[in-house]
C-alpha cells in the first residue's frame, strides 16, 4: 500500500487535466493529498480528470478553469481555496510555447507566454506561501524546462519565461528557507526541468521522424532525441510525477532552490 504521507494536505496542480500535470496530480493523490484540478477544459474533461485523481487515491477533489492570464481570476481562485484547502502543495505546471524567431515575435506572443508561464506562478506563490509558512509545511514545485537551463533558437519568449521561473523559485526558496522545521517539513521551492517527455503534444514530431524508418516509432524517437538528449529515451510523465511526489515528502525538507534536470544528459553537454 502506498504511504499516505500527504494525508490531510491539499495540492493545487495547474494544467492538470492531462499530460504532465495529470501525472503529478495522480501521484500526489496516491500519497493521500486532496487534489485541486485546474485547466481549460469542458465539463466532461473536468469530471474525467477529477475521477482519475479520485481513483488514484485523492479523498476529495475540486476543479477550476481559471484563466491564468487574468490576475483577478487567480486571486478569486486562491480566495476560494483558502477555505476549501488551504493549499499546502502548489505545482505550477500550466504552460504555453510559441516557436518563433526574435524578429517575428509579437508583443502579444510575448505577453501570452510570460503571463502563463511566469507571472501566473508569481501570483499563485505570493498568495499560497504565507499560509504555508504559518502552518510550517509547504511545497512549491514549478515545472520549468530544460529551456530554463539552456537556450535554443526561436524560443525567446519561452526560454525567458522558464529562466525567469527558476530565478523566481530561488528567491522564494531563500525567503522561506527557515519557515517550519525538520519535524513539520518546512517550506521548500524547487523546479523540475524536463527534456523530451512522452506527451501527446510531441507525437506529430515523433511520427514525422518515424516516416524515415518505415513508420518505426522507436527509431523515430531516437532520431528526434539524438539532436539534444544523449540517452535517446523519453521521460514518462509518471516519472516526473514520482519526482514531484518525492519532493513533497517530509524527508525532502532541506531540498530547496534546486532546478532538477530530467533530460537524459541534455544539459551536461
Amino acid at each position: 500500500m502506498t504511504d499516505k504521507y500527504l494525508s490531510g494536505k491539499t495540492a493545487l496542480v495547474t494544467g492538470s487535466v492531462q499530460g504532465i500535470g495529470m501525472a503529478i496530480a495522480e501521484k500526489l493523490a496516491a500519497a493521500g493529498a486532496n487534489i485541486v484540478v485546474h485547466g481549460l477544459a469542458d465539463k466532461k474533461q473536468a469530471e474525467a480528470a477529477q475521477e482519475t485523481t479520485k481513483a488514484a487515491g485523492a479523498p476529495k477533489t475540486c476543479f477550476f478553469d481559471t484563466d491564468l492570464r487574468d490576475i483577478p481570476a487567480i486571486d478569486k481562485m486562491m480566495d476560494e481555496l483558502a477555505d476549501w484547502g488551504p493549499v499546502d502543495i502548489l505545482v505550477n505546471n500550466a504552460g504555453v510555447q510559441k516557436t518563433v524567431s526574435l524578429a517575428d515575435a509579437t508583443a502579444d506572443i510575448w505577453d501570452l507566454v510570460i503571463s502563463v508561464n511566469l507571472s501566473a506562478a508569481f501570483h499563485t506563490m505570493r498568495r499560497a506561501m504565507p499560509g504555508m509558512a504559518e502552518r510550517g509545511f509547504g511545497r512549491v514545485i514549478n515545472i520549468s524546462s530544460v529551456h530554463g537551463l539552456v537556450a535554443s533558437k526561436e524560443k525567446a519568449p519561452y526560454v525567458s519565461s522558464k529562466f525567469g521561473l527558476i530565478g523566481l523559485s530561488r528567491v522564494a526558496a531563500l525567503e522561506y528557507a527557515d519557515a517550519g522545521s525538520a519535524q513539520t517539513g518546512g517550506v521548500t521551492v524547487n523546479c523540475i526541468c524536463p527534456g523530451w517527455t512522452e506527451t501527446e503534444l510531441i507525437e506529430p514530431q515523433v511520427m514525422a521522424r518515424a516516416e524515415k524508418y518505415g513508420g518505426d516509432r522507436d527509431k523515430g524517437v531516437a532520431d528526434l532525441l539524438s539532436e539534444k538528449q544523449p540517452s535517446k529515451r523519453m521521460t514518462e510523465p509518471s516519472e516526473l510525477g514520482d519526482l514531484a511526489a518525492w519532493l513533497c515528502h517530509r524527508a525532502a525538507h532541506n531540498i530547496t532552490g534546486a532546478a532538477i534536470p530530467v533530460d537524459g544528459g541534455w544539459t551536461s553537454q
